[in-house]
């Protein structure tokens, strides 16, 4: 880490992945993983590989291993996505204006290397009444016990 301002509320690193560091780690997406995080795109409804996943972990970025949502906070949305009502840490998430497709949404990005994630809907259970429609190919689940990924070395604190 090179800032301690960057470090997330949780200890995480946030700085961007550099040049490098980025193209690295776009290399190992497959293409309907860049559609989505680089592109803004979205998976197909009922489709994502962890939709269905109930077990206890950590949902993390899925381009920089940035966690970003906890497996007590997702819940069955029915929306086809995985969807949860709190994410990681608060600073783990960005929000951004979306105005495309003749919307305006709140796009979810991941704080660290500015990925797409998803969007998120004032629609959600207590205690946050917000819903984080996630795409699935936009995170990595880790369970419980096993160790967070960490493709840019930075030495961050376990997950939970």
């Amino acid at each position: 880490m090179t800032d301690a301002a960057l470090r997330s509320t949780a200890g995480f690193d946030l700085t961007p992945p550099n040049e490098a560091e980025r193209a690295r780690l776009e290399g190992d997406l497959t293409a309907e993983e860049a559609r989505v995080l680089l592109q803004h795109g979205t998976e197909a409804p009922f489709c994502g590989g962890l939709l269905g996943e109930k077990s206890p972990g950590v949902y993390g970025c899925r381009l920089c291993g940035l966690p970003l949502f906890r497996h007590q906070t997702k819940f069955e949305s029915g929306t086809g996505w995985p969807s949860f009502y709190a994410p990681f840490a608060e600073d783990h998430v960005r929000a951004i204006k979306d105005s495309s497709y003749g919307m305006t949404r709140i796009e979810t990005r991941c704080a660290r290397c500015d990925s797409h994630q998803g969007h998120v809907f004032p629609d959600g259970p207590p205690p946050t009444r917000l819903r984080y429609c996630i795409n699935s190919v936009s995170l990595q689940f880790v369970k419980t016990g096993d160790p967070l990924p960490d493709p840019l070395h930075r030495g961050d604190p376990a997950g939970d």
